[in-house]
């Protein structure tokens, strides 16, 4: 494509008297003209005829007829001239005697002279007497019928006389049915009937590069003659504009060629948009209608997809299958053959005739089909622009109200109703309201939550009950906790607001907390639940606020503090008073901070899960309890806890306990470590539902940068972490755990000092919230193997040891393996051996795989340094295969490192493509590409749903793919070549 000149230019000046064709704007008129020719002799000759031009709106007639008057001038002939108009037609001859009563003319009609068709007809002989005669009549369609029916009978009488009447007739398809033509009732040879077609492209193309330049890129021709359908007079008009709006043309040199403009706002002085109002006028009030309704239902169409995407369940009946039937073209449309009646019906036209002038506009090129669906459509944004130039909002509206009933008669989707209802006139009827709802539910379980929240906002705008006002707020708040920034808190504020009965002020005042907490504002949440007042009388809901609050204290090491101590005064005073989720909530706080063993946690927390416990409070026990357990290497009671909350209670995004669920969920599946069920949990978005967003850290995204760095994907990781920045104040638990992550990554790509500072931050924070168990984070091992790469032995020895005392208070195996194996590296030595030998029996027997890899490794490499290479080997190479069935990319690596390091021929066996697959993973591979669900292959081969699931992750990673639907390509083409 070639673009446009971007040094000023002027187009080459043309004389006026010999004008192009192209400016002249009679482009493929050869025809026209070679007849008004041919008819002009002839009727000197002696023998006239009427020559009549038929055609669209803006195809030219009145530049033919000028050429034709200029002809007949050059022929030595008379040339009396006329134009008819709208305003003239209840005049009665009015359009002859304009043409025959020219004042210059001493034999022309005077004003006292009798006007009468007979009269006029003898003044007219008088003049072709004297000389041969052009007479050229335009717009006669908008004569007056007397002038008609003078000039067609006067057609019948040319024979013999040196008369040629030239006359110009609009012929074009509108919703109103025309009056007949001028020729109906005339016999063939009495008339010539030219039709005046649009250009063809090539000719348009020619006008459209004459007039910018020749060296107008391709994008802007065809734009231009899209736009104005090879139409005359809109070309001309849009090429007027674009001269004024870009008078240097596009640019060269290498700059990109600027964008055809879409929005008739940026066609300024607006020649175009005056001129598809007069082809507009032309067609008609009814046309007009219809053409507006068209534009609006198109342009509000493609507005909603833009914004929302397409909406499901809203075709209209009769659509066909296929993979168009699933998209909802958008307001008003449907199938495209029942389109038309949809449009007639919407403004109560004759359904005959829009559906003949949609296909004649399709034939004009002013409108187009809409591939798939045969929906019609303009053929250029500026058309469709310019065709809802000046129509009023309050018009629209209407439009969209009507079109809103009417589809809900014709059962179409709630969504294709809702999308008109967006936009009416807000304060209609409750139908309204309830339409709106039913869309922003359904969009919601569509997950198209930004559609879903457009919906709420504008049904708020209806009238409802305070109760169910109250609601959608919630409702609201619920989406935009998950979508905005700003957490809905402004809705859940006003439904608070609108709240009466104490256990719903209560809950809402929860929801409100919840989404100030997570934004980094948890005085607020606190203050939010101290307004509630003391409620004495209802005991319940006062421990629902102060569990509640107990919650949010987690965003602020200080607030926490405060809130637990307050707890334990309570629980010693009054050990009554406490619920057992509320003493759930201070085992969790005493197992954080080293106070208990997780033998001891776990014994009070089952207990308390099997006490009786008010429903309000349940979610909060298990959420305090799924911790529990996960921490306690009771990865079984989490994810049968994580489920009971997730699926039994249904507990809305906006409850607190719901993110503590899923944070729980992610915490066991990473203990475990499945990286690559991570991975796909956390593929949309590093953000879990209502995390924190004004620091960008979050749980999810510490397990994904951690899970990507155990997989092998140090660089993706680094993207994700590059801008985050969580300052050097105190802050919620979520940024500890992203430190820790962010540490993880330095060191893994050989920066063991910046790991260094990140997890002596994440330590120091973690102690300001009295969080020592190294179960959360173990800041201090990660810390001390820093400082051994740095030779810092003495301080890495003291941060191992302090880190085994913590490990033996909490004394699971997943905290003293990990620390005796720490500890063992700073020691070194025979006592080294021993303590890391102690690491690997801990560990092994467990789950645990993802901490006895690192312990193998670390004994091994031992084993090696002390000259016991052949006892290190089978550890190693335990350590290999383990790390490769959890997928664990960078652990394989080291463990593959320390053999060769201790001798070791390196491995045969591939790690990665089609022929690392075993057997089982093969055959369980294969079933899962065949179609079969999880479900189904373990039943098939008597196997554990979640070894299944483990056999895939594996094959997943082996096969370099991340969904289920990949299998079949790469076990059939072999998969990534063996590394």
């Amino acid at each position: 494509m070639t673009a446009l000149s971007s040094q000023p230019r002027r187009c080459p000046p043309v004389p006026p008297s010999a004008p192009s064709p192209a400016i002249a704007g009679l482009l493929e008129r050869e025809s026209a003209l070679d007849l008004l020719a041919a008819e002009a002799d002839r009727a000197i000759e002696g023998s006239g005829r009427l020559v009549l031009f038929r055609a669209p709106t803006g195809t030219g007639r009145s530049t033919l007829l000028e050429a034709a008057a200029g002809l007949g001038a050059k022929r030595g002939m008379r040339v009396l001239r006329a134009h008819a108009s709208a305003e003239s037609s209840g005049i009665p001859l009015g359009l002859v005697t304009q043409l025959l009563g020219s004042p210059h003319d001493h034999g022309g009609l005077q004003d006292d002279t009798p006007k009468t068709p007979h009269h006029l007809w003898q003044l007219l002989c008088e003049y072709a007497a004297a000389s041969s005669l052009l007479v050229a009549v335009d717009d006669a369609h908008l004569a007056d019928q007397a002038s008609r029916r003078w000039l067609a009978e006067g057609a019948r009488r040319l024979t013999g006389m040196p008369v040629v009447m030239v006359v110009t007739e609009r012929s074009q398809y509108d919703i109103a049915p025309p009056q007949p033509g001028l020729a109906y009732s005339l016999p063939p040879g009495v008339v010539r009937m030219h039709a005046v077609a649009p250009l063809s492209r090539p000719a348009a193309e020619e006008l459209v590069r004459g007039a910018l330049g020749p060296d107008t890129g391709d994008a802007w021709v065809d734009g231009c003659v899209r736009a104005s359908a090879g139409n005359p007079l809109l070309l001309r008009a849009l090429l007027d504009d674009l001269r004024a709006v870009f008078p240097h043309g596009a640019a060269k040199g290498g700059a990109p060629e600027p964008v055809l403009p879409e929005n008739c706002a940026e066609l300024y002085p607006g020649a175009f948009v005056t001129a598809v109002s007069w082809w507009l006028r032309s067609a008609g009030p009814g046309s007009t209608t219809v053409a507006r309704a068209l534009a609006e239902l198109e342009d509000s169409a493609r507005h909603d997809e833009k914004d929302y995407g397409p909406r499901a369940g809203s075709g209209l009946p009769g659509t066909r299958p296929g993979p168009a039937a699933h998209v909802d073209p958008g307001p008003g449309h449907g199938a495209g053959e029942e389109f038309g009646d949809f449009l007639s019906e919407l403004t109560r036209a004759d359904p005959d005739r829009v559906d003949g002038w949609i296909t004649a506009m399709i034939r004009l090129g002013l409108l187009c089909r809409t591939p798939g669906t045969g929906v019609p459509r303009f053929a250029h944004p500026l058309l469709r622009g310019a065709v809802l130039d000046g129509l009023p909002r309050s018009d629209r509206q209407a439009l969209h109200l009507r079109a809103a009933e009417l589809r809900q008669r014709r059962g179409h989707g709630v969504e294709a109703v809702a999308g008109h209802l967006l936009r009416t006139t807000p304060g209609g009827t409750e139908r309204v309201a309830k339409a709106l709802l039913d869309a922003a539910a359904g969009a919601s379980r569509a997950g198209r939550t930004d559609a879903a929240g457009h919906y709420l906002r504008r049904a708020l705008d209806e009238p409802m009950p305070r109760e169910r006002r109250a609601a959608v707020l919630t409702e609201l708040g619920e989406l935009e906790f998950a979508t905005l920034r700003n957490g809905g808190i402004r809705s859940l504020a006003e439904a608070l607001r609108l709240q009466e009965e104490p256990r719903d002020r209560v809950l809402a005042a929860v929801h409100l907390g919840n989404a100030l907490a997570s934004r980094g504002k948890p005085h607020a949440a606190l203050d939010v639940m101290r307004d509630l007042g003391a409620l004495d009388g209802e005991p319940v809901l006062a421990r629902t606020i102060h569990t509640a609050s107990a919650f949010f204290s987690d965003h602020d090491p200080e607030i926490r503090r405060a809130v637990h101590t307050r707890l334990r005064e309570r629980a010693e005073r009054s050990p009554e008073w406490i619920s057992p989720a509320l003493r759930a909530l201070l085992i969790r706080y005493e197992s954080t901070a080293g106070l208990l063993s997780a033998e001891s946690a776990m014994r009070q927390t089952r207990r308390l899960l099997a006490a009786p416990e008010d429903p309000l409070l349940v979610p909060y026990l298990l959420g305090a309890a799924a911790a529990v357990a996960q921490w306690a290497d009771a990865p079984d009671d989490a994810e049968r806890i994580i489920r009971s909350g997730l699926t039994e209670h249904w507990l809305s995004p906006l409850h607190p306990v719901h993110r503590s669920l899923l944070n729980a969920r992610v915490d066991t599946a990473a203990a475990r470590g499945r990286h690559g069920w991570v991975l796909e949990e956390t593929a949309h978005g590093s953000q879990g539902p209502g995390d924190s967003s004004h620091t960008g850290a979050s749980n999810f995204l510490a397990h994904r940068v951690i899970a990507l760095v155990e997989c092998g994907r140090p660089s993706e990781a680094e993207q994700l972490v590059a801008g985050v920045e969580v300052g050097t104040a105190q802050d919620g638990w979520e940024q500890i755990r992203f430190l820790y992550a962010r540490g993880v990554l330095r060191a893994s790509v050989g920066d063991p000092a910046g790991a260094l500072d990140d997890f002596r931050e994440c330590g120091r924070r973690q102690s300001g919230r009295d969080v020592e168990n190294p179960v959360v984070t173990p800041w201090r091992s990660a810390a001390a193997e820093c400082l051994l790469l740095l030779g810092e032995t003495p301080e890495a020895l003291a941060l191992a040891e302090e880190e085994s005392r913590y490990a033996a208070i909490w004394d699971t195996p997943r905290v003293r393996g990990r620390a005796l194996r720490v500890l063992g590296a700073a020691t070194g030595g025979r006592r080294g051996l021993e303590l890391t030998a102690e690491a690997v029996g801990i560990l092994r027997g467990t789950s645990l795989d993802a901490e006895l890899i690192p312990a193998l490794i670390t004994h091994g490499q031992q084993l090696t340094a002390a000259g016991r290479a052949r006892s290190a080997r089978p550890l190693l190479r335990e350590a290999a295969m383990a790390a490769e069935r959890l997928g664990a990319v960078r652990l394989s690596a080291r463990a593959e490192l320390a053999l060769r390091a201790g001798g070791a021929r390196p491995r045969t066996t591939s790690l990665t493509g089609l022929d690392s697959l075993t057997v089982s993973e093969r055959r369980i591979a294969e079933l899962a590409a065949a179609g079969r669900t999880n479900a189904e292959i373990a039943a098939l081969l008597h196997l554990a749903r979640r070894t299944v699931e483990t056999h895939l992750t594996s094959t997943y990673r082996k096969l370099g793919i991340r969904r289920r639907v990949d299998l079949p390509r790469d076990l059939k083409s072999g998969g990534d070549k063996p590394t």
